[in-house]
């Protein structure tokens, strides 16, 4: 753990620092990466030993409240804001919640000027689904040379204009593992092979949550079978709904073990008192 100030000067601790992170290339040691949705998986993926997190920026407060320590970054999606001056806003908003890095997918002049400002910035090469309407799709890349070394452009393009670290999404293995070394970003393999700096997985993916009706990507490894677990759960919700429908429409519920009764004697007071009853005004 290193004692640091965070981006809104509060004294706090990190498992890992921007510093460590850029330290870490080449050193052969791998981190593991998720993207807790909930206070629930927050606390799972800290029990679980995950290295770093990202989340939405509206979920710094839970992240700094359930795993304090944790290297975490947010960001906004490419179509949330339209000017560059809400996207840098809205990342010192991130960075003021306790974020420690900003991840963007807008241009490389706003890529720069937040890096100017000293904010940490993460952005995104390889498959970016934002934008596979270009691409004609989802779909991997750099499996052919021309392709991988416009990538390689990119991520030096990047490295450039100051972005500390990227997202490698469904990049040939062979390309990153090339690249790694040649740049100072850090880089997050999600589906692009065992040579980025840290792996990457969404914890749906992780834990198995799809259906068995889904086909998951190839990148898509599942280590749990939370998926069969939410079938079971739906079949035993639908189950109960329909008992308690069908008891209510019987007239077998509410059951006597789930009312309240008076105290004995009382109803019969109540009673007298009811038919004895008259308007104290009208």
């Amino acid at each position: 753990m290193k004692r640091i100030y965070d981006f809104s000067r509060n004294p706090a601790m990190r498992n890992y620092t921007v510093s460590d992170l850029k330290a870490l290339k080449g050193s052969g040691k791998k981190l593991s990466m998720a993207n807790p949705a909930d206070r629930d998986q927050i606390v799972a993926c800290v029990e679980a030993g995950i290295d770093l997190f990202v989340v939405g920026t509206d979920q710094m407060e839970d992240v700094r409240e359930l795993a304090p320590a944790h290297f975490t970054g947010a960001g906004s999606s490419w179509a949330q804001f339209g000017s560059d001056d809400e996207i840098v806003a809205h990342a010192f908003e991130a960075m003021r919640r306790g974020a420690d890095m900003y991840y963007t997918l807008r241009s490389f002049d706003l890529m720069e000027r937040m890096a100017s400002e000293g904010i940490p910035v993460q952005s995104h090469i390889g498959l970016i689904p934002t934008f596979s309407h270009h691409y004609g799709g989802l779909r991997a890349f750099g499996r052919k040379a021309d392709e991988a070394l416009e990538v390689w452009n990119t991520l030096k393009r990047m490295e450039d204009v100051g972005v500390f670290a990227v997202e490698v999404e469904c990049l040939a293995e062979e390309v990153l593992e090339a690249v790694n070394d040649k740049t100072s970003v850090v880089t997050f393999s999600l589906g692009s092979g065992p040579g980025g700096d840290a792996i990457f997985s969404f914890l749906a993916d992780i834990c198995g949550e799809a259906s068995e009706e889904e086909k998951p990507p190839k990148h898509a490894y599942a280590f749990g079978k939370i998926g069969r677990l939410h079938r079971q759960i739906h079949d035993e919700r639908v189950a109960a709904l329909g008992e308690f429908h069908r008891e209510v429409t019987a007239s077998s519920f509410p059951y006597a073990s789930t009312n309240i009764a008076m105290h004995t004697g009382e109803k019969e007071k109540f009673l007298e008192a009811l038919d004895k009853w008259t308007p104290t005004h009208q």
